[in-house]
């Protein structure tokens, strides 16, 4: 019901297209202080010209939680255009675009978001532990204070963003379109991976650690259809996101904060840790342990079946969305 349930809204082919345009808009208006802090520098002599395509460079040019600021605005103007393009453009609620259950279910999301951020921060710790030479200690208690209001603030709409675009929004227009569940999960999948291409982790890591980017998309995409909702991915994510980032930073990682660690090992390219393992090993235990958590079924049809017009008598659970034109 997750993906039909988008025939209950405006679900024409261009209205996706429209919609995607608009969180765009919504990206390169709130990077407009980023563009500005750089013109500024720039004018006054501070920056060279000719390594402004390097990342690492411009991150560099601001302290690092103004940089955390800058860099992470985009996303919430993105979510922001994003869920306005889905309430006037397609008339759909936040509610219909998050879930199929008749109310947003939070308790799944702090489960998800709990569950990851101790295991994903017990993994650091272990690491650490297991491997101190590799790590220094970055703590400074005062500028830690400001990068955890931030974090807190901003990286859940960061993780919402890119949770709302691609297992909601796109997940969802896709799947109307192409009237099964497995298209929109592997081109939701593939484009969500490709797009972190730019991140500095590839430089570092080579063009390996795109299996894990895509992975990621699938583990995601997958935990979103077999639950019928995005309430576990946007926990989960937003703790992968958020632990790390107030856990260890790097100078080759696309976000460089002022963690608790700063990981100083010079990895020539990823390894089976680095890429392989999350993905063919603790992807598949999390799936199993979700599924025996909110006892999933019928794996074959919730991700490669059809996607199916509900009949009325479907909705009778619903009353947010208005638009019953397009029900048998």
């Amino acid at each position: 019901m997750y993906i039909a349930q988008t025939y209950k809204v405006l679900h024409d082919w261009w209205r996706y297209v429209l919609g995607v345009l608009i969180a765009i808009v919504g990206v390169f208006v709130f990077s407009l202080p980023h563009m500005v802090a750089i013109a500024f520098k720039t004018a006054q002599g501070s920056v060279d010209i000719s390594r402004m395509q390097d990342p690492a460079y411009i991150m560099a040019l601001f302290e690092s939680n103004i940089n955390m600021v800058l860099i992470l605005l985009p996303f919430a103007g993105g979510l922001l255009f994003l869920l306005l393009g889905a309430k006037f453009l397609h008339r759909q609620s936040l509610r219909s675009l998050t879930t199929s259950r008749p109310r947003i279910d939070w308790k799944r999301f702090w489960f998800a978001f709990a569950f990851w951020g101790i295991i994903s921060s017990g993994m650091v710790l272990l690491d650490y532990f297991l491997e101190p030479e590799g790590y220094v200690w970055n703590f400074e208690l005062q500028p830690f204070l400001v990068l955890c209001v931030i974090a807190f603030l901003l990286v859940p709409l960061q993780t919402s963003f890119e949770e709302y675009l691609f297992r909601g929004y796109l997940m969802q227009g896709i799947g109307v379109l192409a009237k099964n569940k497995w298209v929109p999960l592997l081109i939701t999948s593939a484009v969500f991976g490709l797009l972190h291409f730019a991140n500095p982790e590839v430089d570092k890591l080579g063009p390996v650690i795109m299996v894990y980017y895509i992975g990621t998309g699938l583990f995601l995409g997958i935990l979103t259809l077999m639950d019928e909702g995005l309430e576990l991915a946007l926990g989960f994510h937003a703790a992968n996101n958020l632990f790390t980032a107030l856990l260890v930073t790097a100078d080759w990682t696309a976000f460089q904060t002022h963690s608790i660690f700063k990981d100083t090992s010079d990895p020539s390219g990823a390894g089976f840790m680095d890429v392989f393992m999350p993905v063919f090993v603790l992807f598949p235990i999390l799936l199993f342990i979700f599924s025996r958590i909110y006892k999933w079924d019928n794996w074959k049809e919730k991700l490669l079946g059809k996607v199916i017009v509900p009949t009325k008598e479907d909705y009778n659970f619903i009353g947010d969305d208005t638009d019953d034109a397009n029900i048998r």
